[in-house]
């Protein structure tokens, strides 16, 4: 516990927020009344969409490292508009504090503002992922947060976009060391998404808190066991699968059974289960093709034919809502196989994998006619 400069105990802004979420869920729960984590609007909600279509693209980047991504609006507007033709109903869009708050205090919004002014334009629901530390707390971009400043950089982000953004995601990949350096099996960030949530609700309560990813059941389960449950509404997983080995599908569906077993194991299955990456390269033809994790790297066809099976089958699954490919667009960042996820190539040309996910939504829409 901290003190003032009189004496007097300081409660720490974080743990003030924690027990008052918890006072407020005890007391609902006595007057048999369901909290805001399940609140629902009366009418259909703007920001949101039934269209399960989604993808993960970086139109926010503009820096050297990832070259020049999107560089000008019109990048991004062309982005946007192939996005609608293809049927995508949401994109996850990142909200990096290390790049949108370089300076203490300054937060820049201009870039953002247009990107959603953009997607809003062609009818495209956004899900917001803030992540990564500001560099001016002396702390590496995936350390986890200094909690006070964080969460004040989370309320202001919340505060502007809360007419346009329903559904906000924290941490990209927690369980992995390289964008969360503290794996210590889930605990520094449960506790940081047991202060994150209620300042998330306290700025929109109709505000729906997405879990960080996690790659396997078992961050999933490790959260569930440092007392997660409470503080978030979406499930989210990244089941990364090779599509190259033989019944490659069943080895996605393995993940999602674990998860799902852990949502039973804690009597938490009313929750929706969401894909927010899964992928794979689509390469063309190369000299001395490059690599990613899995090891060989797909082909355009290849990776088409992923698509397919992918959006066929997952969607089939009990409570898989809504599935992401990465990416939308290849990049020029990761420098091997990676920078091939793209269902576009990085002149925006279509490959095999584009159409492919236009036929998949499509063909939802199709059986879902009155869905939007």
């Amino acid at each position: 516990m901290r003190f003032t400069a009189v004496g007097r105990p300081c409660i720490p802004l974080e743990s003030f927020l924690k027990t008052k979420y918890i006072l407020f869920l005890f007391l609902f729960s006595l007057m048999g009344l369901t909290p805001f984590l399940q609140a629902a609007p009366s009418g259909p909600d703007p920001r949101d969409t039934k269209n399960p279509f989604g993808v993960l693209d970086f139109l926010d980047w503009n820096q050297d490292w990832n070259g020049f991504q999107y560089d000008s609006p019109a990048k991004i507007e062309r982005a946007a508009a192939l996005m609608e033709k293809a049927g995508v109903g949401m994109v996850r869009q990142p909200f990096p504090w290390n790049t949108m708050e370089e300076e203490k205090g300054r937060i820049q919004f201009d870039r953002y503002d247009q990107i959603l002014d953009i997607l809003g334009r062609h009818h495209i629901a956004v899900l917001g992922l803030i992540s990564y530390s500001a560099l001016w707390t002396h702390r590496e971009w995936n350390a986890p947060p200094d909690p006070e400043a964080f969460l004040k950089f989370t309320r202001a982000v919340v505060r502007r976009y809360k007419d346009r953004i329903k559904y906000w995601e924290l941490w990209n990949e927690p369980d992995h060391s390289t964008y969360w350096n503290k794996q210590d099996q889930m605990q520094t960030y449960t506790e940081l998404l047991k202060v994150f949530t209620p300042a998330v609700k306290e700025e929109d309560p109709t505000a729906m808190v997405v879990l960080g990813s996690g790659n396997t059941a078992f961050p999933i389960r490790q959260m569930y066991r440092n007392g997660a449950k409470a503080f978030f509404d979406v499930v989210n997983i990244h089941p990364f699968w090779d599509p190259l080995k033989p019944n490659a599908i069943l080895g996605v569906q393995g993940i999602y059974k674990g998860v799902l077993k852990a949502m039973e194991e804690n009597q938490d299955t009313n929750k929706p289960i969401w894909i927010t990456e899964v992928g794979c390269p689509g390469i063309p033809p190369l000299k001395n093709p490059p690599t990613w994790w899995e090891g060989k790297a797909t082909t355009e066809t290849e990776q088409a034919a992923w698509v397919t099976t992918v959006y066929q089958e997952a969607l089939t699954w009990p409570g898989v809502e809504r599935i992401f490919w990465a990416f939308f667009r290849d990049t020029d960042h990761f420098h091997d196989a990676v920078d091939y996820f793209g269902l576009l190539r990085r002149n925006f040309s279509p490959k095999p994998s584009y159409n492919a996910y236009r036929r998949a939504s499509r063909e939802w829409r199709l059986k879902h006619k009155s869905d939007k």
